[in-house]
């Protein structure tokens, strides 16, 4: 196992779970990268939200197909989960420092804190993200004999509570759903605009690539890259303010969430503001959000390039290579977006890890779940496979899944339909599987 992110955490966890030994190899602190803080496993960079609990959703649904196929480090999120509306938020470094303990105990893992600069030998998951090491990134650009593709990534800043002014922020979930756990800035208009026309000419750091903009990752996408698409851009875009209302029971023009790090709340991020300014731009501009205007910064937003493979070309939904079936690719590395994709291709690849060394086939999950329906989108099969000139990186999305026979008219029931539909199947197939 090559990589001790979240990927490769759930795979090394699920072959352990069978009884096999493996060797998870992590080369932090050996090797440091640009988006890491600490040598813990497990360290979520960006955000520290897992998305939607509603099996409805997505991702709500993914979660719930997880639980079925038993995720490891899904249960540990949950374990260690924090109050912020419906989605499932966790303490970031609890979380990593539970998951990092669980590996180090556990018998059948052997933890070796080593960069790995050449693909192995033998039954092998690549789990190394999207920070892959240039030595292995080297490597298996000359094993995949085609060009790699990247995109650049952004994180945001995380704000000191002590430093907030809570007399101008209000603590509310969107349209009152799930527990109010975020603190929200609404901005009439002309605050708006002021923090707008500072964000467009507010000074970035510079970019090594010439080009490297055109690579901006859409589902990470910098707040003043947004901003560049026009003055509205930002109020319907991270800043839209549906689902709230202010004191006087009207719509503001704009808001700016910031959900909680931690359980004791002493910390919170900046809701979609992934950003690549200056230090001291991100502090003179993030400051004019109303309650920000002392904001400490424990962590300044940043950007750093991330690395994926061209996956519709190389593997297939088992998550093997097709021109080395003991070789397996997971995480970031594979094309999957997010952390739950992730965690759940990782649980894939563990498994067919181990079906590889007792002889067995490997697993493909059925298409009506979201699990299936993703893994077979990044193979490069699906409804969606020939809409791209270009493969991105797939997030979990309803839209990948068969369309039903008899759909209902309403939205919501729909997704109700998919919901029970995926878990039907799912049922069904570990009942044949057991």
């Amino acid at each position: 196992m090559v990589g001790g992110g979240l990927a490769g955490c759930e795979a090394a966890l699920q072959i352990a779970k069978q009884g096999l030994k493996v060797k998870l190899y992590e080369m932090r602190p050996e090797r440091t990268t640009p988006a890491h803080t600490t040598d813990k496993l497990a360290e979520l960079i960006c955000s520290n939200s897992l998305g939607s609990m509603r099996s409805t959703r997505a991702l709500g649904l993914l979660k719930e197909e997880l639980r079925m196929l038993g995720s490891v480090l899904l249960g540990i999120a949950e374990q260690h989960s924090i109050p912020a509306g419906t989605g499932l938020t966790v303490d970031r470094k609890v979380f990593a420092t539970e998951v990092t303990g669980r590996i180090e105990e556990n018998p059948q893992i052997e933890l070796i804190r080593k960069e790995v600069a050449e693909i192995p030998e033998g039954i092998t998951v690549l789990a190394s993200g999207p920070l892959t090491s240039d030595a292995l990134s080297e490597s298996l650009g000359t094993f995949c004999g085609i060009e790699y593709l990247y995109f650049y990534d952004a994180v945001a800043p995380i704000i000191s509570t002590d430093s907030l002014d809570m007399a101008k922020l209000i603590k509310a979930a969107r349209y009152d759903s799930g527990e109010a756990g975020f603190l929200n800035s609404f901005m009439d208009k002309e605050q708006y605009l002021a923090f707008y026309e500072a964000l467009i000419t507010a000074e970035r750091h510079e970019l090594h690539d010439a080009d490297a903009d055109k690579f901006f990752f859409e589902g990470c996408l910098p707040v003043e890259e947004i901003a560049k698409r026009g003055e509205r851009s930002l109020a319907f875009g991270p800043l839209r303010p549906v689902g709230f209302r202010d004191a006087d029971g009207r719509r503001p023009y704009s808001v700016v969430q910031l959900r909680p790090e931690d359980r004791y709340h002493s910390m919170y991020n900046l809701v979609g503001f992934q950003t690549n300014l200056r230090n001291t731009e991100q502090e003179r501009v993030f400051r004019l959000i109303p309650g920000l205007e002392k904001a400490e910064f424990l962590r300044y937003g940043r950007l750093h390039r991330n690395t994926y493979i061209e996956a519709p070309e190389l593997i297939v939904p088992t998550l093997q290579f097709k021109k080395r079936k003991n070789l397996l690719v997971c995480g970031q590395l594979s094309g999957g977006e997010g952390y739950l994709s992730a965690i759940a291709t990782g649980l894939v690849a563990g498994m067919n890890a181990f079906r590889l060394c007792k002889g067995l086939e490997p697993l493909i999950l059925p298409l009506e779940t979201m699990l299936g329906a993703l893994l077979e989108r990044m193979a490069g099969k699906g409804e969606f496979a020939c809409m791209q000139s270009r493969y991105s990186p797939t997030k979990p999305i309803l839209a990948l899944l068969p369309r039903l026979d008899n759909p209902p008219r309403s939205k919501e029931a729909r997704r109700q339909a998919y919901a029970d539909r995926s878990f039907a199947k799912l049922t069904e197939f570990l009942t044949e599987l057991n």
